[in-house]
């Protein structure tokens, strides 16, 4: 449903969500599972998008930009690897135009609900179900 590489950056965001502090991509990178040289082009991604600061030196890192809950997972989603919705006949037959054949339309309307859901939701609302103890697996936890 959405690329790998959505599911690196949602998991790092959420990681960085849970934490009191800056974050060595290292860190992020060893618990989020995602290989270390493709996290580090993630998040100039999202610091590029504004999602993320990075702090040089001693005690320095990665940290939200905004408070968790005031980034949804589609600006994350779409910082990364935005969802693509259908305007236009995918084959290139003229006569369709602007005009959908069903599939296509079909396949524009779920994008569109995915987009709407993931509007949504955002990483605060993440990280506060993984605390709730009826929440049996926490992955972004040591």
């Amino acid at each position: 449903m959405i690329s790998q590489t959505a599911e690196y950056a949602l998991r790092a965001m959420v990681f960085l969500a849970m934490q009191k502090s800056a974050v060595t991509s290292q860190d992020i990178a060893a618990t989020t599972k995602v290989p270390p040289g493709y996290l580090s082009k993630l998040m100039q991604q999202l610091v590029k998008s504004k999602l993320v600061n990075s702090q040089r030196g001693i005690g320095g890192g990665f940290v939200l930009s905004r408070k968790p809950a005031e980034i949804s997972i589609l600006d994350v989603v779409n910082a990364v690897d935005p969802i693509e919705r259908i305007t236009t006949c995918p084959l290139d037959i003229k006569s369709h135009g602007l005009n959908l054949c069903p599939l296509h339309k079909r396949l524009s309307a779920a994008a569109h609900q995915v987009e709407l859901a993931f509007a949504q939701s955002n990483l605060a609302e993440l990280v506060d179900e993984a605390a709730s103890p009826l929440c049996t697996s926490v992955p972004l936890t040591n």
